[in-house]
């Protein structure tokens, strides 16, 4: 009986190496089998790089959108300290008005009576500092856009992907190259998610001490007001 050969079957790596194949099973190919396998690994590889690149850039623009939205945010909370702020002025001259009501109305104030302004609570000036009409500066929300996010692009910010080559050339054609391309701005990607996640986090911090300092300023608000009716009511 004749001993017949039969077809082996081949995988190369996408590196371009045999996998699991000595160099005697390798003989057992022709070279028109061995340029088939690599060329549909290399087929393989390049839609696996595509189908990366896609997903890296769905990231990149979930992030930019979401660091937008939270810009948004920042920005609302600023306008709502201001607007607590203006509260806090709005009433100082309310009081100011109640008594010089209550001396227009020839209204003789026992000392032990006299009210005491609500500016000299430590729970005021801790508030609001000093007691002036700024909010305080420091930890305050930042309304500018974050340096990650520029006209709806993520920034680097200086954070490079890793160079290549990413890939052991085996066809050494277009589709490698594109491979590297893909690969190159796959890394250049997860640099700038790195940086929108670090801008994030800042972000986000801010946000919490700005609520914070909302929260103060909302009670104090809400006690300098029952205070003013109070006193109000007293002169009716």
């Amino acid at each position: 009986m004749s001993n017949v050969k039969q077809p082996q079957s081949v995988e190369l790596k996408t590196t371009g190496g045999a996998a699991n194949l000595d160099t005697s099973k390798m003989a057992d190919m022709t070279v028109e089998d061995i340029t088939m396998r690599a060329n549909q690994v290399t087929d393989e590889s390049l839609e696996s790089t595509r189908r990366m690149l896609q997903m890296a850039e769905e990231s990149r623009e979930t992030g930019v959108k979401t660091m937008t939205m939270l810009d948004e945010q920042g920005e609302q909370l600023r306008r709502v300290e201001q607007g607590m702020d203006q509260i806090n002025q709005d009433m100082r001259q309310a009081e100011k008005n109640l008594t010089d009501l209550s001396k227009c109305c020839g209204m003789c104030v026992c000392p032990c009576d006299r009210v005491t302004s609500i500016e000299h609570d430590g729970r005021y000036k801790k508030t609001w500092g000093t007691g002036s009409d700024n909010s305080s500066v420091e930890g305050g929300v930042v309304s500018s856009q974050p340096t990650a996010v520029r006209n709806g692009q993520a920034v680097s910010g200086g954070s490079a992907g890793a160079s290549g080559p990413y890939i052991k050339r085996v066809t050494n054609d277009a589709r490698e190259d594109e491979m590297e391309e893909n690969l190159d701005q796959v890394g250049s990607i997860i640099g700038n998610l790195k940086n929108l996640a670090l801008d994030m986090g800042n972000e986000i911090d801010q946000q919490n001490k700005s609520i914070d300092r909302i929260t103060d300023k909302a009670d104090m608000n809400k006690a300098r007001i029952d205070e003013a009716n109070q006193r109000a009511t007293k002169l009716l």
